[in-house]
């Protein structure tokens, strides 16, 4: 049986968000950032901005994505996350965040829902974009809107090595994390949870992941300069266990852009990750 898709254009908000220094501070804390500007609470980093769509998701859910596609699917995880700044954040500016249906189309036995969310400055200026990709599993949904933009890996790149970067995932960054975005799910602290969840052991925020993976090739191509960073993109193929070693793997496409991919636990948890620079 086929379900309806997300509504398109079903737009809610806005909702107030704020990226103040101490948030700031504390983020960057969180996820080990080694980028003295993060860390020093000057410089917004990229993936940061996740931090403040969590009511808007609830809400965009709600007017968004049809009941009878919710009820039917089996569970959903987080498939792909894409953030666009037009410009960088500046710490303490107020911004009001938009959240709206994208797109939907079948997967095989699974559908993909996104949503679309954006950040506006007090002046209605577009600061920041970000697309959030569901899977949607067990339920196949109609085709509506358009897809998240693509970013996929391109293989080329992979003759270009830039450089690795590797990390510690531990249980105090998880809690961490947790302070700073307010996701506090039981999977990512607790094996019971984790394995109602369908892994062997709890496993770090998707978006921590992809925030280790960001500031990762910002240390390696942008001098640990987040504000230089114009557009981060993601695919979360496998958690990333707690108590493993996160290896991220950079390469250059050219014109300021790069792919990257992370590994851990001898599995791809990051791929089609794509980097530009402004």
């Amino acid at each position: 049986m086929t379900v309806p898709g997300v509504v398109v254009g079903a737009r809610r908000g806005p909702f107030d968000a704020c990226l103040d220094a101490d948030l700031v501070r504390r983020y960057a804390a969180a996820t080990e950032d080694p980028s003295p500007l993060a860390q020093a609470g000057t410089h917004v980093p990229a993936v940061a901005v996740v931090t403040q769509i969590w009511t808007a998701q609830e809400e965009g859910r709600a007017a968004a994505v049809p009941a009878e596609l919710q009820q039917a699917a089996t569970g959903g995880v987080h498939g792909e996350h894409d953030v666009v700044l037009h410009r960088p954040i500046v710490p303490g500016e107020p911004l009001r965040i938009w959240v709206e249906g994208h797109g939907s189309r079948p997967a095989g036995s699974n559908s993909l829902v996104t949503l679309r969310y954006t950040a506006l400055d007090a002046d209605d200026r577009l600061v920041a974009e970000q697309w959030w990709t569901t899977v949607y599993l067990g339920v196949t949904c109609e085709r509506t809107g358009d897809p998240a933009p693509d970013h996929a890996f391109p293989e080329p790149a992979r003759d270009r090595p830039v450089g690795t970067y590797e990390v510690d995932v531990h249980a105090d960054m998880a809690r961490r994390y947790a302070e700073v975005s307010g996701d506090w799910s039981p999977h990512h602290f607790d094996v019971a949870a984790a394995e109602r969840s369908g892994f062997a052991r709890p496993f770090l925020h998707g978006l921590c992941t992809m925030a280790l993976c960001a500031q990762g090739a910002v240390h390696l191509v942008a001098d640990d300069d987040p504000t230089r960073v114009r557009r981060v993109a993601v695919r979360f193929a496998t958690p990333t266990f707690i108590g493993e070693r996160l290896r991220l793997h950079v390469f250059e496409v050219g014109d300021g852009a790069y792919a990257f991919e992370a590994e851990s636990a001898g599995a791809v948890v990051a791929a089609h990750g794509r980097l530009e620079l402004r």
